[in-house]
């Protein structure tokens, strides 16, 4: 028997409290189709093997990225996973995606965590990183909360519009339940990069942070180091986002360029593509702002005898401490993730992690020289990149579902986000290309 709390007195008192007069209500945002077509087509009375046959046969209607070409990045990127990455995290010590509340019986998972937080704070460049978040997108959502909560009287955050836009959408979605703080769009130029132009005329009064790409969505390289040196003088925050870690093997770490919070997706250190997720969120910063950081702090100490050991240092959510003084309702992080991205950096070590990153610049550029050769492709931006990059072709929109049908994913058009940019695609190259991939992405691509 079911077991649900709530009468249809207590509910109907709730939905009364939000001014809605039905659950459907709540829902009224997702667009019609997609709910009329959230249910599934299955005959009363199937057996379990019945319904797992139906429901293979609809998953397998899927086109999976085992089954494409892949240069699309846009925060979710193909790289290479060593079988030692399965390996650890599938051990059953391990088969978690819990913080440990008890220490005394919990010293692996503890020290796993405590090994990713320093990674993360030296990849970054920053003091502290926290035991993870979600991923990317809440990441940065909580970022601008953290922000908000060191400047209360600030009424403004300024957010790059050369953000991913789905981090944009998450960021928007978090501030709509936050009283006096207006998220404000910053424009790029015709670089790609942000308008510092526009940068500057915005921090007056100052705000209570300024978020940018690291590398941006468009996959450039901004000037961080001056960036930070305009907002630091306006007495504000810099809070720098890294949708694709990798680049953190080749770049300055953000916190050496002036970044206060960094907060990033770590998909790419050992976690496969896999349909959206779960990927992880990645968050640093100074340590002077440690106890405002959201999620979870996993610290070293000693116990009675003087041995090492680990323990939760800080846990500055809603569970633990009064609701008020709470500085995020995420109650969890993402475990196994953190781990698979644990091992992976272990692995690689600071020389590997830099020739991956290096052999995923130099695999970009080769692709864009051959889009250039082959099909007439040009460069949207003139500005540094990583391993993504903008070109400009006519019908653009027409050739990228050409080439999706000849089964080469080949990047993604922008004009869904940004409609000035109607006949560009962003594409990427990583390590896992090979020159025929990129001989076929061409040749997909052609007129």
């Amino acid at each position: 028997m079911r077991y649900i709390p709530h009468t249809e007195a207590d509910v109907a008192a709730m939905l009364s409290a939000i001014g809605l007069r039905s659950l459907d209500e709540l829902i009224d945002h997702v667009p019609a189709e997609l709910r009329r077509g959230a249910t599934l087509d299955l005959a009363d009375g199937l057996g379990e093997a019945d319904v797992s046959a139906r429901l293979t046969a609809l998953a397998a209607r899927n086109r999976v990225a085992p089954d494409l070409l892949c240069f699309a990045g846009a925060g979710a990127y193909p790289h290479f996973v060593p079988s030692v990455v399965d390996a650890v995290i599938q051990r059953s010590e391990f088969a978690t995606a819990y913080t440990p509340y008890q220490p005394e019986v919990s010293q692996g998972t503890l020290q796993a965590t405590f090994e990713f937080q320093t990674l993360v704070a030296a990849l970054f460049g920053l003091d502290v990183a926290n035991a993870s978040l979600y991923d990317g997108s809440t990441a940065t959502a909580e970022a601008v909360l953290m922000a908000k909560r060191l400047a209360p009287k600030a009424g403004r955050v300024l957010l790059a519009a050369s953000l991913p836009p789905q981090y944009r959408q998450v960021v928007s979605t978090y501030l709509e339940g936050v009283a006096g703080l207006e998220c404000v769009e910053l424009p790029f130029g015709a670089d790609g990069r942000i308008d510092r132009g526009a940068l500057e005329r915005s921090l007056s009064p100052a705000p209570a942070g300024v978020v940018v790409g690291h590398p941006n969505f468009f996959g450039i390289i901004e000037d961080l180091s001056a960036i930070a040196g305009a907002v630091h003088g306006a007495d504000s925050l810099l809070v720098t986002v890294t949708a694709e870690a990798m680049s953190l093997g080749l770049l300055r770490a953000p916190g050496a360029l002036g970044a206060d919070i960094a907060v990033g997706e770590g998909q790419s250190f050992g976690i496969p593509l896999s349909y959206g997720g779960p990927y992880l969120g990645l968050f640093a910063t100074r340590e002077r702002y440690v106890r405002s950081m959201p999620g979870r702090l996993v610290g070293e100490t000693v116990d009675e005898q003087g041995r090492r050991g680990y323990v939760l240092t800080l846990a500055t959510r809603e569970q633990h401490i009064r609701r008020e003084r709470a500085t995020s309702n995420i109650c969890t992080n993402q475990g196994l993730c953190a781990l698979a991205a644990t091992v992976f950096l272990a692995l690689a070590g600071r020389r590997g992690l830099r020739e991956i990153a290096d052999r995923n610049a130099r695999k970009a550029r080769h692709a864009l020289g051959r889009l250039r050769d082959r099909v007439g492709a040009e460069l949207a931006f003139n500005a540094p990149f990583f391993n993504e990059f903008v070109v400009r072709l006519p019908d653009a929109r027409r050739r990228h579902q050409r080439a999706l049908e000849r089964g080469v994913l080949a990047g993604v058009p922008l004009d869904q986000w940004y409609p000035q940019l109607a006949d560009e695609l962003l594409v990427c190259a990583t390590e896992v290309h090979t020159a025929d991939d990129v001989e076929r992405l061409a040749e997909a691509l052609s007129p």
